[in-house]
């Protein structure tokens, strides 16, 4: 019986290496997995790449992780945000890598992994210091620079629903980035609001399925009122 509910943060954290490339959904903050983000941190995983949109926000999640020491590098698209304190103390001292990534070109690359594509040409970025280093080619009169598979060892996503088999749907704008992080790591590891039995969720609704999943933490949070819906 293929049940991927763990019950406890340790064993949804178990085996998360040393060294990896975490990728992180989320946009701001909507449908970022904080809960994980803290459960990281416990763990103790250390010398983490880490991709986001942005690079955190006050002291806590994301910024708190970077704060500790844990992240070698981050590949973001908004590295200076509203409160990215943390991110600039850390850049200016010499303490933290960036890889700049426009937001298109970002998701597209962890589509990309998802999809098993190695790498990609997009006109983004040609032209600019983002393209610095990359191959070029022009095709139809213009530049296009090649995009390599952004795939993660671990991916942290934030769902509205979840059933044992690892079936995911997500809740308005909380989906953004979460469908493309879950389908790019070698280990996919879910919060969940709510937890459905099986075949309770509409096989029309499911945006990621439970294929790319590796493990679901039911997880409750938010606006009460809305609580089962």
């Amino acid at each position: 019986m293929i049940n991927k509910i763990v019950q406890t943060m340790a064993d949804a954290m178990a085996g998360v290496p040393d060294g990896g490339i975490v990728l992180l959904g989320g946009f701001g903050h909507v449908g970022t997995p904080n809960a994980l983000i803290d459960g990281l941190i416990e763990h103790g995983a250390t010398d983490l790449t880490i991709v986001s949109n942005n690079a955190g926000a006050g002291r806590e999640g994301l910024a708190k992780l970077m704060a500790l020491g844990r992240v070698r590098k981050i590949i973001c698209s908004y590295p200076r945000s509203a409160g990215s304190v943390v991110f600039e103390e850390l850049y200016k001292a010499g303490k933290l890598e960036l890889e700049i990534c426009p937001q298109g070109t970002m998701a597209e690359r962890m589509r990309a992994a998802g999809a098993g594509i190695p790498a990609f040409y997009t006109p983004t970025a040609a032209g600019t210091l983002l393209a610095k280093g990359k191959e070029e080619r022009e095709i139809d009169g213009r530049i296009y620079v090649l995009e390599r598979a952004l795939r993660g060892a671990v991916a942290l996503v934030e769902a509205w629903e979840a059933d044992r088999w690892g079936n995911l749907t997500y809740r308005q704008a909380g989906r953004n980035f979460n469908p493309v992080v879950a389908a790019a790591a070698d280990l996919t590891i879910v919060q969940a609001q709510h937890i459905r039995d099986l075949g309770d969720i509409d096989p029309e609704h499911v945006v990621t399925p439970g294929v790319y999943v590796d493990r679901v933490l039911h997880l409750p949070y938010g606006d009460p009122s809305i609580e089962g819906k």
